[in-house]
């Protein structure tokens, strides 16, 4: 999907006719009860650009998806003709549909869902290979949100804002998470002012505060290989409404280390939509500091919540354990996993970014 403005267009000259927040609608915290989970089935391109790497990236999407159907419903989007190969590897229980794909991170190319306590919609954000990065595609890639969204059965409103599922994150009372880099990018919303990406986001989310981190973590920018240049979700999360996990990195021989002080004060010193000043649960970087060459982005706050458990990225590293009990305090009555995911962050992501929850309504 393309943007409908023209060149030189701003914002305000294409209102919308309607917005969900108008109609009632807004998006629920991660936490409420989901009626499914969806993902989306890694083929072939250039973020796996050879068959060992892409038979390791199917092998780590399935542990996923399996992790995930132990607490609920969970359908896989895949290609063409690759129904067959994906169930072997995911196993029965898992549902399936094809449609034409690019790349295979449902979190950002898949729809944003809504509720308004009846029905369920979507928000169908303009999609451009995270800010038209040179390695990206996304042809098909821009319709899924589309197709998901039509599979759901759900109303579906389009944004002309750039912007991916990764790049928000809500507490469900009126608060979202947002990053400078990315929304404010020249490489995604030219022209766009604050004023109006807010604007914009509130319309589509039912929010009303935005809380803006000045930037992501060092390895999700180039030249770290794969990266979104800079989401939200691999640094910060509403855990409950006034409580927010952030990535830590302790070691000051990582570029991080200052980014997540600066990240971590600011939150501190926020309140939320509803005035609570922001509770902040500091959870350490895994204790590696590169990975495939690069500094490593590896973090513990790229999880996914869904029915009764928790779904917590793993890095084989002394400090899993650790992150695996800050979140069986932060969710006592969830089931806190802990999966392998640096096959997955070395495609440029986590275990959140491959997943979309559609809440149950």
């Amino acid at each position: 999907m393309t943007s409908d403005m023209t060149p030189g267009m701003t914002p305000e000259m294409t209102p919308h006719m309607t917005t969900p927040a108008a109609d009632g609608f807004r998006m629920p915290a991660e936490w409420t009860p989901h009626a499914r989970t969806w993902m989306a089935w890694p083929g072939p391109n250039p973020t796996f650009d050879d068959r060992d790497d892409l038979i390791a990236a199917r092998m780590a999407w399935a542990s996923v998806a399996r992790t995930v159907l132990r607490f609920e419903p969970v359908t896989v989007v895949c290609g063409p003709g690759r129904s067959a190969d994906a169930q072997a590897l995911l196993g029965p229980g898992v549902d399936i549909v094809e449609r034409d794909l690019d790349d295979a991170w449902m979190r950002d190319i898949g729809p944003t869902f809504l509720t308004n306590g009846r029905e369920l919609a979507a928000v169908d954000w303009t999609f451009n290979g995270w800010g038209a990065q040179s390695w990206a595609r996304w042809e098909h890639d821009a319709k899924i949100a589309s197709h998901v969204a039509d599979l759901a059965g759900a109303r579906t409103y389009a944004s002309r804002l750039v912007n991916e599922g990764g790049a928000i994150h809500v507490d469900g009372e009126g608060t979202v998470l947002l990053t400078e880099t990315v929304q404010l990018g020249p490489e995604r919303n030219p022209g766009w002012t604050r004023e109006e990406v807010e604007a914009e986001i509130h319309a589509m989310l039912g929010t009303r505060k935005a809380i803006w981190l000045p930037r992501g973590l060092t390895g999700d920018y180039p030249p770290h290989g794969f990266g979104t240049l800079g989401h939200v979700d691999i640094v910060a999360a509403f855990a409950r409404p006034g409580v927010v996990v952030a990535h830590s990195q302790p070691d000051p021989a990582h570029p991080d280390h200052e980014v997540t002080e600066e990240v971590i004060g600011l939150l501190k010193a926020q309140t939320d939509a509803r005035g609570r000043r922001l509770e902040v649960v500091e959870v350490p970087a895994p204790t590696v500091l590169e990975a495939d060459g690069h500094w490593a982005d590896y973090s513990y706050i790229n999880h996914y919540l869904c029915n009764g458990g928790v779904v917590l990225c793993g890095f084989d590293d002394p400090r899993d354990e650790t992150a695996a009990g800050i979140f069986r305090r932060l969710f006592p009555e969830r089931t806190v996993t802990l999966v392998d995911a640096r096959t997955i962050f070395s495609g440029g992501g986590g275990i959140h970014c491959i997943t979309q929850q559609q809440p149950k309504v």
